[in-house]
């Protein structure tokens, strides 16, 4: 009885080890397909061909992206803090990237950003619509989040380390809900708004401004910050945007750049190899962050209409692809910068996806 008892639970002991291999292995495609965790055998990948049609200049950069990002990112507090510490002397981001009533008092000379020539007094009117105090707080945030709006961020599943960050500043009025919080979250603190959108999609705010002011409330109670004084047409167009959101009592707060501070960080990166134009709205952000940030992160910041990993087309937007004319910025140089600061341990550029074990 014994022996046949042995022989019997040798097949046992077999049918069992399937069994769990089976249930571990199920277990695995559970959770990586609910993306919770990165555990479980990787599945080897295939590296694309180089397309035929590849945009002039994009192999080199792509290139540089993946030597980057086949080792593991680590912050250079040094390098950080010299950088910081250079933006704070020279910029004063932390005091005059934003105009306030404090630093910008009624009978002012305002010069216009991206018209050297033209200038403008300020009025009782609008100094009326001037924030009273530095937005900025002495203390540093931990963690902010700069995020841009290139489709590279389309099926990221960035939204929830974008929304865990303690600061989150956007780009250009994007669209936010309707499917893309996966991929870009909701939380806003500071949305900036380029003027050519509210001519191109509220037509100059000439007619009823109640659908602007109410687009405005995915932002919540966030700054909308507009350039106000880059060229003179911008100051007729931002007064009736800041005039439609007191009118409304939108709970968004109307700020606007500080030209004087718009050039003294042209000045700065032109010294640094940024010789074209002024810095893109994107640019200018990224260095309020780091004047106000402790640890800075970037998203959707890619200038090409190729993933630098899949090699597949990437949309000019996340939400749509308009394609936008760089006119005055020289997008590729600006990020070619923002790289080396990567590569540096100031700053970290998030490309691909975000899920856990990724770049």
């Amino acid at each position: 009885m014994k022996r046949h008892h042995e022989k019997l639970s040798i097949p046992l002991m077999i049918t069992a080890l399937c069994l769990g291999s089976l249930l571990i292995i199920a277990l695995w495609i559970n959770v990586d397909n609910g993306h919770l965790v990165s555990s479980g055998p990787p599945s080897p990948k295939k590296i694309p061909p180089w397309p035929s049609d590849l945009c002039k200049g994009c192999r080199e950069l792509i290139e540089k992206v993946r030597k980057l990002y086949s080792t593991t990112w680590k912050k250079q507090e040094d390098n950080y803090r010299n950088f910081s510490s250079q933006l704070r002397s020279q910029c004063q981001g932390f005091d005059r990237a934003i105009i306030t009533q404090a630093n910008t008092p009624v009978g002012s000379n305002i010069v216009y950003s991206a018209e050297g020539k033209r200038t403008l007094v300020v009025t009782p009117g609008i100094f009326s619509t001037f924030i009273k105090e530095n937005p900025f707080p002495k203390k540093k945030w931990d963690t902010c989040a700069v995020v841009g709006n290139s489709g590279i961020l389309s099926n990221s599943s960035c939204g929830e380390m974008i929304d865990s960050a303690q600061f989150v500043i956007r780009c250009n009025l994007p669209s936010l809900g309707k499917g893309y919080e996966k991929h870009v979250g909701t939380k806003t603190d500071i949305v900036t708004a380029n003027p050519t959108i509210l001519v191109r999609k509220y037509g100059s705010l000439n007619g009823p401004r109640r659908p602007f002011v109410e687009s405005l409330h995915i932002y919540g109670k966030s700054q909308l910050l507009l350039p106000a004084f880059a060229f003179g047409f911008c100051t007729p167009l931002c007064l009736k945007a800041a005039y439609s959101i007191r009118d409304i009592e939108s709970p968004i707060r109307p700020t606007y750049f500080n030209p004087d501070y718009v050039r003294r960080l042209s000045n700065f990166w032109r010294s640094r190899g940024l010789h074209r134009g002024l810095p893109s709205t994107g640019l200018v952000m990224v260095n309020i962050a780091l004047e106000n940030c402790a640890n800075v992160h970037l998203y959707g910041f890619w200038p090409f209409g190729i993933h630098p990993f899949e090699l597949n087309a990437v949309k000019n937007h996340y939400f749509d692809d308009v394609t936008g004319k760089w006119g005055m910025h020289s997008m590729p140089a600006e990020f070619n910068l923002l790289l080396q600061l990567h590569s540096q341990g100031v700053l970290r550029l998030h490309l691909g996806n975000c899920r856990p074990g990724t770049n």
